[in-house]
């Protein structure tokens, strides 16, 4: 008896059953599940892979998401602790990692992070060689280049990929905003060389219209400031630790600037982000944030 599919359903052409864009997440923590939502909410999987090694939550945040995929348009939402289930990644997105506590350094998270790492790696790149990571797990750059991220995946520097100063440099954007009455969209300014406690806010780029506001107060930002620019920064520097003393970690934040990463990687918009990447031959054979164009 033929079911009710194959009376509703007449195949006129076999179809490839190979996503175009699919794009795995590792880690249904709070920062992976932002940042999955987010991808949702932009449209830019035909696919989306959950991946971790507790399977009750994992299971349960995938069946969380498909009950509200009617108001979606990824048309397959998947997860499994079993890493074959995220073969053909376009994009692959690692969040998980030892959670930062209160009043502790990123530095302290590497070894554990490290030993989180070499098991991930070697199944992303075994099922999806042709990938593009993206690296959340702290700290972001020291991660990267002596882990596994960038050695023990074989990948090409530029297709292994870090959250970097993208987050910082949105966090001024909205103080600056704050502090002059404006959107932040309207605001700009770069953060750059490392995320975390030593970043480095580029005071003769910030800018809101084209207008430099270094030029308009030349004391901008060091020592002796009377408009005190520099508590500016130190706010970006600081405000992470506050809101980990407040809920415990930071997720909404880091999730949403993942999640504009990979909206100019996968649609190839060739936005320019403040993204650690090697640079030798420029400084040193070290990965620090610099302006990347992302495509």
């Amino acid at each position: 008896m033929r079911t009710v599919k194959d009376q509703l359903i007449v195949d006129a052409l076999k179809e490839a059953q190979t996503p175009h864009n699919k794009i795995t997440v590792v880690g249904v923590g709070a920062v992976g599940m932002v940042h999955a939502i987010s991808i949702l909410m932009k449209d830019l999987a035909d696919e989306l892979a959950l991946a971790d090694v507790i399977e009750d939550k994992l299971k349960g945040e995938m069946m969380d998401l498909q009950h509200g995929s009617l108001f979606l348009k990824t048309p397959k939402i998947v997860s499994s602790k079993d890493y074959s289930m995220t073969a053909n990644s376009k994009l692959v997105v690692i969040t998980v990692g030892a959670c930062q506590q209160e009043g502790e350094s990123h530095l302290n998270l590497v070894q554990c992070n490290v030993n989180i790492f070499k098991f991930i790696i070697f199944n992303i790149v075994k099922y999806s060689p042709n990938c593009k990571l993206l690296s959340v797990s702290n700290p972001v750059d020291i991660l990267t280049y002596f882990d596994i991220a960038w050695k023990l995946s074989g990948f090409p520097k530029n297709r292994v990929i870090r959250s970097g100063c993208n987050l910082d440099s949105a966090h001024l954007h909205y103080l600056i905003g704050e502090k002059l009455g404006i959107h932040s969209s309207s605001c700009h300014g770069w953060i750059l060389r490392e995320y975390g406690d030593s970043n480095i806010p580029v005071w003769s780029g910030v800018n809101v219209a084209g207008v430099s506001l270094k030029t308009l107060h030349p004391a901008l930002g060091p020592a002796g400031d009377s408009e005190h620019w520099k508590d500016v920064h130190k706010q970006v520097v600081e405000s992470a630790y506050e809101a980990i003393k407040l809920k415990g970690h930071n997720s909404w934040a880091i999730g949403l600037s993942v999640a504009d990463l990979a909206e100019s990687i996968v649609e190839n918009l060739r936005r320019v982000h403040p993204n650690s990447t090697m640079i030798k031959g420029l400084y040193e054979d070290v990965f620090l944030n610099v302006p990347c164009i992302l495509g």
